[in-house]
């Protein structure tokens, strides 16, 4: 059975018990509040369970929406969680999966995870490092493990991601820096964030990694440190082309102006046709030296539509600047699922 629900308080009411002969069940919730924990719900257990699998985009206690849960699933052979997880005390490792959730079922012998689970500074006693999360997870033995833990200083967070590879989700979100590559072939979807800037290489690295990517988020606020060490170098053959040959949405609306001219005007980027870019008028205009800027060749005329706000207030320049590409409203954009 394949369901997708709303809130956590509806799976709760698929696992109270009432379909007690069902066998394989995977849910995809959409959001999840905290208060909905405190209604009763039925503590049966689910003994023909054999296979389960969860998605959702944020959990606030790991403790009620998961362990207690999948505690009750005494006969599960196989369990997949890609979860994102806000957490109160410490962040998500192998020895809180192996406590909490593996010596609960002895019968479980396929267990894949995609697990981003965050912390505030305020409640952290000391700061995790990579090495600390890799030691708890070397007994996992199901397949390969991989952590990243990255600690943002001015988001006053860290954020700990442990996932199993080869990777069989269609989303990859918040890749920062410290991305260690890889091939994700499933991969459609992809976010980037991070309090250091995105140097070109690391563009590259993406592109490598995600070949099918379709949707493109950028989060980063900081101008590029090497952009005037590669604009030195003969215009950019230190580097290799940037392709993203299935891109379709692209989301820059909260980057620094040199994103949106990497991407826009540098002859190392190959970008497809028919693109859908979202970004900030200000940064447009600044990059497009208020849409006077002619170099060849460019991304520009690749646009199939823009997406930025007071877009009824925009002038004759920008309209003669992209003359076939759709202006839209920000809130128009939205990623396909």
């Amino acid at each position: 059975l394949h369901v997708g629900v709303v809130e956590m308080r509806d799976c709760l009411d698929i696992l109270d018990g009432r379909f007690d002969q069902l066998r394989i069940l995977h849910v995809t919730v959409y959001g999840i509040y905290p208060w909905f924990f405190d209604i009763e719900h039925g503590q049966n257990l689910l003994p023909n369970l054999r296979i389960f699998s969860l998605c959702c985009k944020k959990i606030t206690d790991f403790d009620k929406s998961i362990v207690s849960v999948v505690r009750r699933m005494l006969n599960l052979e196989e369990l997949h969680l890609n979860i994102i997880v806000e957490c109160n005390g410490r962040l998500i490792d192998g020895d809180t999966l192996m406590k909490d959730i593996i010596l609960y079922m002895p019968r479980l012998y396929k267990f894949t995870f995609n697990i981003c689970s965050t912390i505030k500074h305020c409640d952290q006693t000391n700061f995790a490092l990579n090495q600390h999360i890799e030691k708890t997870l070397e007994y996992f033995h199901y397949n390969e493990i991989i952590t990243c833990i990255d600690h943002f200083q001015e988001n006053g967070c860290s954020q700990c991601h442990i996932y199993s590879y080869p990777y069989k989700w269609k989303v990859y979100n918040n890749i920062t820096n410290n991305f260690r590559g890889g091939l994700f072939t499933s991969v459609t979807e992809v976010s980037l964030y991070d309090e250091r800037p995105f140097e070109d290489e690391f563009f590259l690295r993406i592109a490598q990694s995600f070949p099918f990517m379709k949707e493109l988020t950028i989060k980063n606020l900081k101008a590029q440190n090497k952009k005037q060490l590669v604009k030195s170098n003969n215009d950019n053959q230190m580097l290799s082309i940037i392709e993203y040959p299935n891109l379709t949405r692209l989301d820059l609306a909260y980057t620094h102006h040199d994103y949106v001219e990497l991407f826009l005007f540098d002859r190392k980027m190959a970008l497809p046709n028919h693109l859908h870019l979202r970004v900030d008028y200000q940064s447009l205009e600044k990059v497009t030296y208020n849409f006077a800027r002619y170099t060849r060749p460019n991304n520009c005329a690749k646009l199939a539509a823009l997406y930025f706000y007071l877009v009824d207030q925009i002038d004759e320049h920008i309209k003669k600047y992209f003359p076939h590409t759709s202006m839209r409203c920000t809130d128009d954009f939205v990623l396909r699922k």
